[in-house]
């Protein structure tokens, strides 16, 4: 017998519904809703429809009412040691100018190293502060360090980044860790302080070469900048604040070259570049890099900070060089003249390049810096300088010129710094070190001191803006170039006949 197709149809309706079935336990209720009139049994189809639709109250995972609820850490002991280590290790960081977001990225993949993933770090110019969230029924651990002094000792923040790398390779515990790191805070400097001060004295040298002076600028040069490093120290003991000591150098800086423009002792041909070259010392040790990182990366407190640092400590500076021309005015001695913008020849390129090899060398010997990471500076030095100086042969103006400099010193410090095992910050610094604006400096000051006039002034300020910009451009540029070495390194490395080849390395 042929089924009619509506009963057929029926039929393939009531296999579908069963389907979806309620639950046994409902059955029987709806056997009685059909029993019901029409519109009962429309009511009662809705909600059967919402029983479908929902699962039964049985089947929902039970929540023990004492459960608690966040990670599972270690015992409070051993997250009060993590959190005290890695602030003084940001402390280290900190006080060696390193940005606020350099600190609080190698903060937070120190606290994850060390089984603490839930940290808050908040970084500002003269304090740390990590707070540890430990769930919902412990208080969180929070940890502060206030960053007191600051100094430039490359050692201790290459020894202190090395101690870093270990960590996060699992190489050492957390306790080992902090004995490491209490040695290399304790640790005097790796050479005597005369050292220092003779290599500040050679920067200001290798500076008047730069600036086209001649063999009695650079000798007499040095001798200023010695004599200033160590009246600097002594009125350091004495806790004097840095902007009198800048102060004081600009004094010494501005009176001993009028002094001997007036008293014939040397043929100076041009003496303005002996304080040109004074001036760019003093400004070597101010944190302009970091100060414009900070701004650029959104740490717009520590940029505040640390730029209104760089404003106080030049205005200092520019008042003690203006007190020494005062100065040397009321005893009747004639000011050195208006200095004039210094012109660049092809000739006098490879002069250029030496110089700017040994300052940034000078001043990586000056601020403690051991054998690598100084002839790498001195590397960069020469990056910069031959880039400077063709650029200035050609014209291109010194704010363009400082920029693309600052760029090619960062990039390649970006890439070639962490491969040969040195601290990128230390590079950077010491490349763009011979280019800072102590010429244009001293030039705008005497400018508005005779006729008023600001434009050399913001001239100096502009370069010294550009060459930090240029700089942290140049390690954002070197980031991609150097994960992209590292893939090519780790392509090429195998198959090896000896030796391992450790996959969770490091690559950059």
């Amino acid at each position: 017998m042929k089924l009619k197709p509506r009963a057929r149809t029926a039929g393939h309706r009531r296999h579908a519904w069963q389907i979806l079935e309620a639950p046994a336990e409902d059955r029987k209720h709806e056997g009685d809703s059909n029993r019901g009139t029409r519109q009962h049994r429309g009511r009662n189809l809705r909600q059967r429809a919402w029983q479908i639709l929902e699962a039964p109250t049985g089947e929902h995972p039970a929540v023990e009412p004492d459960a608690a609820i966040g990670p599972q850490l270690p015992d409070e002991p051993t997250v009060h040691m993590v959190l005290d280590l890695v602030v003084r290790i940001g402390e280290v960081q900190m006080a060696s100018g390193a940005g606020a977001s350099d600190v609080t990225a190698t903060i937070l993949a120190l606290t994850r190293a060390l089984g603490l993933p839930h940290c808050e770090v908040e970084v500002i110019f003269t304090s740390i502060t990590v707070s540890c969230h430990r769930g919902s029924e412990l208080s969180p651990v929070t940890a502060l360090r206030v960053v007191r002094s600051r100094s430039l000792d490359y050692t201790r923040l290459s020894d202190t980044e090395r101690l870093v790398q270990r960590l996060l390779r699992n190489k050492l515990s957390a306790e080992e860790a902090y004995a490491e790191l209490h040695r290399v805070t304790g640790a005097g400097h790796p050479y005597p302080r005369w050292v220092s001060t003779l290599a500040w004295g050679g920067m200001a040298g290798f500076i008047g070469l730069l600036l086209g002076g001649d063999i009695w600028t650079a000798l007499v040069a040095f001798v200023i900048s010695a004599v200033t490093d160590r009246i600097g120290r002594v009125l350091n003991r004495v806790s004097m604040p840095f902007f009198f000591q800048q102060m004081t150098g600009g004094v010494l800086a501005s009176a001993a070259a009028i002094g001997v423009v007036n008293l014939g002792l040397l043929p100076l041909e041009r003496p303005t570049l002996v304080v040109a070259a004074a001036l760019t010392v003093l400004l070597s040790g101010l944190s302009t890099v970091s100060a414009v990182q900070d701004a650029i990366t959104g740490y717009y407190v520590t940029a505040a900070g640390r730029s209104l640092e760089v404003a106080l400590m030049s205005a200092g500076l520019i008042a003690g060089v203006a007190g020494g021309m005062q100065f040397a005015e009321y005893f009747g001695a004639a000011s050195t003249p208006v200095p004039s913008v210094p012109s660049l020849q092809v000739l006098n390129l490879p002069i250029v390049i030496l110089a700017g090899t040994g300052a940034a060398a000078c001043f990586a010997l000056a601020s403690y810096s051991s054998l690598r990471p100084l002839l790498v500076a001195a590397c960069a030095g020469a990056v910069g300088a031959c880039a400077y100086g063709t650029l200035m042969v050609l014209e291109a103006g010194p704010i363009v010129a400082s920029a693309v400099a600052a760029t090619l010193v960062g990039l390649g410090g970006g890439v070639m710094a962490r491969r040969l095992k040195v601290t990128p910050l230390v590079v950077a610094v010491s490349g763009i070190t011979p280019l800072l604006p102590g010429f244009a400096t001293y030039r705008g000051l005497s400018e508005l001191a005779d006729f008023g006039n600001m434009t050399p002034l913001m001239g100096a300020v502009a370069t010294g803006i550009a060459l930090a910009s240029g700089v942290v451009f140049g390690e954002f540029l070197a980031q991609p170039v150097r994960t992209g070495l590292g893939r090519l390194e780790r392509k090429l490395a195998g198959p090896r006949m000896a030796g391992p080849l450790d996959p969770g390395g490091n690559p950059e």
